[in-house]
This record gives structure tokens, C-alpha cells and sequence, in this order.
């Protein structure tokens, strides 16, 4: 097992933090390898924003991704800068509120409601990128979804740990309805 992944999105939306929740859980709690690299625009919120992550059972020899197996765009911006780079046969998600799909990838494309999903049932957007590794857990199996639960119990406090429980478990919800 060898799986490449990019998130990219805008600074505030949680997607570097959603790549080290991913990377550890992959790492403390799957007995994988993991690596995690991050850039980011100047801007504190709304720049561009990409995390690259590399799970592996083998050792890790260099941490950038190029073709990736898996992209994650939360934006237009994000879409538009990255969709041609997954590699054939692939996985892009994207999130329909953001992302307007107009390139044809040689790679499965799916659309979910991450953002509406997480205002409705949640009313908060702070745990769209939960959601997010939800959604990517149950389209992918690269995790368990408890490996992701130890992560943010290690993370935050305990007044927040129902809400990111509820957004994963709508990530994996909207996945499943597909």
C-alpha cells in the first residue's frame, strides 16, 4: 500500500489540520508510515492552501506528491489549480457547494453536500474538514474512522469532541449514499 493524497483549499478551512489528523491516525494508530508537508498563501484565511500526504507500509524516501492517487479540492480556486494532476484511475472529491466540475480527469469524481451536510446537522462550519475525512475514510478505507476519533481526542477538548464525532460520522454518511 502506497497512497499519495492532496487536500487543497483556502486557509481557514481546516485542510492542514485534516492532512495531520490523517497522517497520524495513519501513523500512531494503523501501523503505517505517513508523512505530511503543507504550503500555504501569506494570507491568515482565504489563500490557497495545499497539504500533501504520503501513507505507506514501506519506509517514506521523499515527501512531495506529484500524481497523487486521491485529491481533495474544497474550492474553485483549488479545482482549477490541481484537477489535472490526479493520476489516472484515481479519486478526486469535492465539495458541491465550492466546486464547479468542469474538467474531464481520468479519475473518479465525486461531488458531495460536505459543507450543507455539516451547516445543517452541526451549524458550524469550523468542522467542514472533519467531514471531509469522513467522507474520505469510508470512500477510501485508507483509515478506520476510530483512528481518526483517537487523533482528535488527543487534539481537542472534550467540549468538542461530539461535534467532530457527528461530523465524521456525516462525512461517512454522505459517502456511503453514493
Amino acid at each position: 500500500m502506497d497512497k499519495r493524497i492532496v487536500f487543497s483549499g483556502s486557509g481557514g478551512q481546516g485542510v492542514i489540520t485534516a492532512a495531520i489528523i490523517l497522517a497520524e491516525a495513519s501513523s500512531l494508530y494503523e501501523n503505517l508510515n505517513a508523512v505530511q508537508t503543507q504550503s500555504y498563501g501569506p494570507e491568515a484565511r482565504g489563500g490557497a492552501t495545499r497539504a500533501d500526504i504520503i501513507i505507506s507500509k514501506a519506509p517514506i524516501r521523499h515527501p512531495k506528491v506529484i500524481n497523487p492517487h486521491i485529491l481533495i479540492c474544497l474550492t474553485q480556486e483549488a479545482y482549477n489549480k490541481n484537477a489535472g494532476i490526479v493520476r489516472p484511475g484515481g479519486l478526486m472529491l469535492t465539495d458541491k457547494k465550492y466546486v464547479r466540475i468542469n474538467y474531464k480527469v481520468d479519475a473518479r469524481q465525486v461531488e458531495l453536500d460536505m459543507y450543507l451536510a455539516v451547516m445543517e446537522k452541526i451549524g458550524k462550519p469550523i468542522v467542514f474538514n472533519i467531514c471531509m475525512l469522513g467522507a474520505l475514510t469510508e470512500l477510501t478505507g485508507l483509515v478506520k474512522p476510530d483512528s481518526i476519533l483517537a487523533v482528535l481526542k488527543e487534539k481537542i477538548g472534550p467540549d468538542f469532541m461530539a461535534m467532530n464525532q457527528e461530523a465524521l460520522e456525516t462525512g461517512i454518511q454522505l459517502a456511503q449514499a453514493i
